[in-house]
């Protein structure tokens, strides 16, 4: 199995190679282009260096073996040979799983949609708690997250909100976040004390190459208004807030983050083209039903996903049962537990389907 993720190896090195060509760093949108796939490709060099490192600790103790008579020297050469075969069992074991179909936009940065459902303001509240509970969660893994859209309600909640996470494998670690989150607790306002079920929807849009979408100009509205909100000091003194209407498709994105109205139209089109390319992928998923059993979930947005029951501090994710009985530090960003147990349950949907 090993041998078969050498042609990603060398692509690796001739990656590293071009990334060192002064020709290609004078070339910013070429360098971060090829330093992103460079990237992609590294845990297959890692491996595979494990692997020659490996091979040849056991082929030096097994040379041990035949040319030593002292008897101490050959036991420890023998545990050695054990030791190695039982790590190349280990590497044949991870090589399977890197080479098993990947999503294509993996490494990509994200947009992580969020939006209160069913439950009036405390649907609002939590959605701005999970807002925030992402954008601590970028930061923990030194990530960085942007704020491009955010709509305040009368009572703090959150109306809509947008954010761009930049990191290495960002959509791989989140995408399994899309859905319905649904959360149990007793609301601020709630004189009784009784426990109130809200509901707030999370979408993860893989962030994706102008060349990736083809956009018309000519499908486009655009508008421009006067920002306001969580845009900071000054921003809503000018009309640089952008509404980006896609004719075909009814789509409406908006960016009013930045001040400069070239920089909220760029922001603007980048989350248009993740959208569209999204409704390309949910269209694909629900006609094939053969990939819904490599999936973790249906890979339908109106699925419930997960429960937050503060009453119990616990956080479940009823795809794969998991509870974790840690909701407060789950808030302030800790989920990756859950996550890594969400790509563990992938892994094994997809040796399954192999």
């Amino acid at each position: 199995m090993i041998e078969k993720i050498e042609p990603f190896v060398k692509r690796y090195e001739l990656l590293g190679e071009q990334l060192c060509d002064p020709n290609i760093i004078s070339d910013m949108e070429k360098y971060k282009k090829i330093a992103k796939e460079h990237a992609g490709l590294e845990e297959y060099a890692t491996l595979y260096n494990r692997y020659i490192a490996t091979e040849e600790k056991r082929k030096t103790a097994e040379s041990v073996i035949l040319e030593n008579a002292d008897p101490e020297l050959t036991e420890m050469a023998k545990a050695e040979v054990s030791e190695a075969n039982a790590e190349l069992e280990k590497i044949e074991d991870e090589a399977r799983i890197l080479l098993l179909p990947r999503d294509k936009n993996d490494n990509n940065n994200v947009y992580i949609e969020v939006r209160p459902a069913a439950g009036g303001d405390e649907a609002s509240l939590f959605a701005a708690e999970l807002f925030k509970m992402y954008q601590k969660y970028a930061e923990r893994r030194g990530g960085k997250a942007e704020m491009t859209e955010y709509g305040d309600t009368e009572v703090g909640g959150l109306k809509e909100g947008v954010m761009r996470i930049e990191g290495a494998g960002a959509y791989r670690r989140l995408k399994w976040e899309s859905g319905v989150h649904r959360v149990q607790r007793v609301p601020e306002t709630e004189s009784q004390g009784r426990v109130h079920t809200s509901t707030v929807t999370v979408a993860v849009l893989p962030e994706v190459e102008e060349t990736d979408v083809e956009i018309n100009d000519k499908d486009l509205r655009i508008d421009t208004y006067r920002s306001g909100g969580h845009g900071g000091q000054g921003v809503n003194t000018t009309d640089s807030a952008i509404r980006i209407t896609h004719l075909p498709t009814g789509l409406v994105v908006t960016c009013q983050d930045e001040r400069s109205q070239i920089k909220n139209k760029e922001r603007a089109m980048n989350i248009l083209r993740a959208k569209l390319e999204d409704m390309a992928q949910q269209k694909a998923i629900s006609e094939n039903a053969q990939q819904r059993k490599s999936q973790v979930g249906t890979g339908d947005r109106s699925e419930r996903i997960r429960t937050y029951n503060f009453p119990q501090g616990r956080v479940t994710d009823h795809r794969i049962g998991l509870s974790l009985h840690s909701i407060n530090n789950f808030m302030q960003g800790d989920i990756d537990e859950m996550l890594d147990a969400l790509h563990q349950e992938e892994i094994r949907l997809k040796l399954e389907n192999a």
